[in-house]
């Protein structure tokens, strides 16, 4: 056995860079202050972590999660500093009538002070037909004995190899093991009670390697190896996510991170999250089969069903002026169930996947827009049109409302419907999200600006351009996307018709293109609305164009 006396290491630490994200300078709402959870902190949270098989349901089965703040973030692990661990949305991917979802995992843990510190009161409660997945090792890579967290580890996965020292922080005398060895203790104790181990790899970090790909960690060769000497299940995360990250341009990967170039914003912890759970769903591990069978939602949700072969599909989202009742022929119409007016059936297919009262935060936090993005085909398109819903309070009940204006920024808000914590974009950002959404996935995203309103300031119709406007143009020259103006086509139109030194008259004769409100179409605006589609794409002559029926 090889033993090496430990007196003295220094180790040196880079520093992470800022990110792009800008921030606002308003506070953090809530009382909790947020910390990256050290053994220094422990009592304080152990009090927020579930007690350790709490979660039991009676006789079924609970699946244990041990990691780090990358798993779970924060002392309340709730994202109320921008940051989530990717076990926060592990549980929707499971039955909870047949196995509970149990987040054991702290911010700072290694996988030596996790098995020191928390482990133990995890393995107390551990039963026959358990599941622990084990996915740790960030911080593994630290000091061994120092007086804030020793929570070094030796690289590697040899067994014979130890560091012996003082633990400063302990106030003991101290044996270090490699990385491989803390792997092999969980693996043999969670079988000593009857549970079944997981080896699962890190999840990426924002870091490239010469190739312009993301960094695979060595960590996950050192877990393959040992997964594969004690024969257990292996989930190789930190490639699943990274394959998928690769595909990203780099501003929508450095989004999926918050603050750091570790720790995930809600999009990298969910993105964490979906990939955990498909190493699992789909592995071919026979060992794996019952817990697959407790499994849901693991397949990707997608509209286009009613693609044709051989045809593009033009999907358009938005809210209640693109998608409506649509039914009643004196009640009120989106203009996107007028699309058959304008586009031919024999060369596209279209389908209006626009919502009721959605912003362009509460289409993409429905996972309305997932489906979008997940149904889209090189040669697509996409119609995005949102706006009227985007600029109201931002964390009342509904929820709606984003950052005005275009700038890359966010901020941390408490939501009043639950008192959860969500982070909030500006509009433009959302834009800018969905239009390279949309180039990754080889479709092309083209932005409408939003239908007018039945007022009439000054006898003409009301002008949206200093806000809405000019927010689209500044998207627009920030990614080039194709825009159609449909606000002011529609208006030129109605002005044209209506307009008059008496607003109010002018009002009265326009609603019959309206209907409830002065922002809802009748059948008579939608389709309107859809003809002003139409003249917009052929104006900018759009390749969509050649898609719509003979004028």
């Amino acid at each position: 056995m090889k033993r090496i006396l430990f007196f003295h290491f220094v180790f040196c630490f880079s520093i992470l860079a800022a990110m792009g994200q800008t921030f606002d300078n308003l506070p953090t709402p809530g009382e909790e202050k947020v910390i990256d959870n050290t053994p220094d902190s422990i009592a304080k949270a152990l009090m927020s972590r579930p007690k350790p098989g709490s979660t039991r349901q009676g006789t079924n089965p609970v699946l244990f999660l041990i990691g780090n703040s990358t798993m779970r973030n924060g002392t309340l692990g709730n994202g109320n500093n921008g940051q989530w661990g990717w076990g926060y949305f592990f549980n929707k991917y499971f039955d909870g009538r047949k196995i509970s979802v149990e987040n054991q995992a702290l911010g700072g843990m290694s996988t030596r002070t996790f098995y020191t510190d928390l482990w133990p009161a995890v393995r107390e409660v551990l039963m026959p037909g358990d599941w622990v997945i084990v996915s740790i090792g960030h911080n593994d890579h630290a000091d061994f004995f120092d007086a804030k967290r020793a929570r070094g580890v030796i690289d590697g996965v040899d067994p014979d190899t130890m560091i012996v020292g003082f633990n400063q922080r302990k106030q003991v005398n101290d044996t270090v093991y490699s990385y491989g060895t803390y792997l092999r203790k969980y693996i043999s104790e969670i079988r000593a009670k009857g549970a079944n181990p997981i080896l699962m790899s890190l999840t990426p970090r924002d870091a490239y390697d010469q190739k312009g790909k993301i960094v695979r960690k060595p960590q996950t060769q050192w877990a393959a190896y040992i997964a594969a000497i004690e024969g257990v299940p292996f989930v190789d995360l930190n490639e699943i996510s990274g394959a998928k990250i690769d595909q990203f341009s780099r501003w929508k990967e450095q989004y999926h991170f918050f603050g750091d170039h570790i720790h995930t914003s809600a999009f990298g912890a969910e993105l964490n999250a979906r990939s955990a759970a498909e190493g699992i769903f789909y592995s071919v591990n026979p060992q794996l089969k019952p817990l697959q069978a407790m499994m849901l939602n693991v397949p990707l949700q997608a509209y286009g069903q009613k693609r044709e072969k051989g045809k593009p599909m033009v999907f358009i989202t938005g809210d209640s002026t693109v998608r409506n009742n649509d039914k009643d022929p004196d009640g009120m119409w989106g203009w996107g169930s007028q699309a058959g007016l304008i586009f031919d059936a024999d060369k596209i297919v279209w389908e209006n996947v626009a919502m009721a009262g959605r912003s362009t935060k509460t289409y993409l936090r429905e996972g309305r827009w997932e489906k979008v993005y997940n149904a889209l085909q090189p040669g697509d398109f996409v119609l995005l049109q949102f706006g009227h819903n985007d600029i109201c309070p931002i964390n009342d009940k509904k929820g709606r409302g984003v950052i005005p204006g275009t700038a890359d920024t966010c901020h941390v808000y408490q939501m009043e419907a639950d008192g959860s914590y969500e982070v909030a974009y500006s509009f433009g950002w959302y834009l800018r999200k969905f239009i390279d959404d949309c180039r990754e996935k080889g479709a092309t995203p083209i932005l409408l600006s939003l239908t007018p309103r039945n007022e009439w300031p000054n006898g003409k119709i009301e002008r949206r351009n200093n806000t809405y406007g000019k927010w689209y143009r500044e998207v627009v020259e920030q990614t080039g996307v194709g825009f159609v103006d449909v606000h002011n086509i529609s208006a030129d139109f109605l002005d044209k018709k209506f307009a008059s030194k008496d607003g109010t008259k002018s009002k009265q004769k326009a609603s019959k293109y309206f209907n409830h409100d002065h922002t809802h179409t009748s059948l008579l605006g939608a389709q309107m609305n859809a003809r002003s589609v139409a003249k917009g794409l052929r104006d900018i002559q759009s390749p969509l164009a050649k898609y719509l029926k003979a004028k």
